[in-house]
């Protein structure tokens, strides 16, 4: 029986530490790396092969020379394009990186016809909602990886201001992975305690600032984006598929009629097993939060309305 093979597009930082990551939790069975330029990707595969001998599994790591060496992957990762510098803006990502993504999707359909797609690539909720348009795949096999990323920001926050108590910390993020994202306190807790009996109201509120400029302040002092946290998000997801686990993870996801809205992808709790999303769990939103999804939801469909003006999808 072949084994779970898992295709990452792109060896750069975000790509090579999602390989580095698996290869140590030992989840699969092959990961294959490609890159436009293949030394990268054939250098980085050899130096995570030999980490990999002290992981639990012998993974085999491999990294692709032309885009057909990523044959038949149960899944694949795009975290190819260009990263965000300090001073480009997610519109000025998505006019350079959208290019890359074409290419790449004709690629997977070509020799992955049966993957899942994860999109790490950003401006990632437009992405991903253009490789769901590329592809014309069903919308439980393209997800955006931004909330699994997200939650863990805003985690690593709260635990900051508890001071890092030992105790299992739940953060949930909802919307487009960007400036309007909407770190969610109401289902958001410490050892099973609501965030509210824990912290004060300015508390919670300064959480939210920071976990919403937590990428920016990363490429702040780095003059690019982040990779570790990224990469092992994309890990963790890829843990819940293959495992069938069912666990809810916060994903950029195509709408179709949830929340109010369709033909957007905007991060949202799903169940995510096998089949990649399992299931679309709609919340019940008061006022204030619809309104904050509204302006979320907006900022990815204007992303959408400009790749649509330059006739991407034509």
């Amino acid at each position: 029986m072949r084994g779970k093979k898992i295709g990452i597009i792109g060896a750069g930082s975000v790509g090579a530490t999602a390989a580095y990551s698996l290869a140590m939790m030992g989840i699969c069975d092959e990961i294959v790396l490609y890159d436009i330029v293949p030394g990268i990707a054939i250098g980085k595969a050899l130096d995570i092969g030999q980490a990999a001998v002290y992981s639990p599994k012998n993974t085999v790591i491999t990294g692709a020379v032309e885009p057909s060496d990523m044959k038949e992957c149960d899944i694949v990762v795009i975290t190819a394009g260009v990263p965000r510098k300090g001073d480009m803006t997610r519109a000025d990502l998505l006019l350079i990186n959208v290019k890359i993504i074409k290419e790449t999707v004709e690629n997977i359909k070509t020799y992955s016809p049966n993957a899942i797609i994860i999109c790490v690539s950003n401006p990632l909720d437009v992405l991903t909602y253009s490789v769901y348009r590329l592809t014309g795949w069903d919308r439980k096999r393209i997800i955006g990886m931004a909330g699994a990323l997200d939650s863990a920001r805003m985690a690593y926050q709260i635990n900051a201001k508890t001071g890092n108590i030992i105790a299992v910390t739940k953060a949930v993020v909802l919307g487009e992975h960007g400036q309007s994202m909407i770190p969610y306190p109401k289902l958001s807790s410490v050892g099973g305690v609501p965030l509210d009996q824990i912290l004060s109201d300015d508390e919670i509120a300064d959480i939210a600032v920071r976990t919403r400029d937590g990428g920016a302040e990363i490429v702040k002092y780095l003059g690019t984006s982040a990779y570790y946290a990224p990469g092992r998000a994309v890990s963790v997801m890829i843990e819940a598929i293959l495992s069938d686990s069912r666990i809810v993870i916060p994903s950029t996801v195509i709408l179709e009629g949830e929340y109010g809205y369709r033909d957007v992808a905007v991060g949202v709790p799903v169940v995510l097993g096998e089949h990649g999303i399992e299931e679309i769990i709609q919340l019940d939103f008061d006022a204030t939060m619809q309104e904050k999804f509204k302006v979320s939801v907006n900022a990815v469909k204007e992303g959408i309305a400009l790749l649509e003006e330059h006739r991407f999808f034509d």
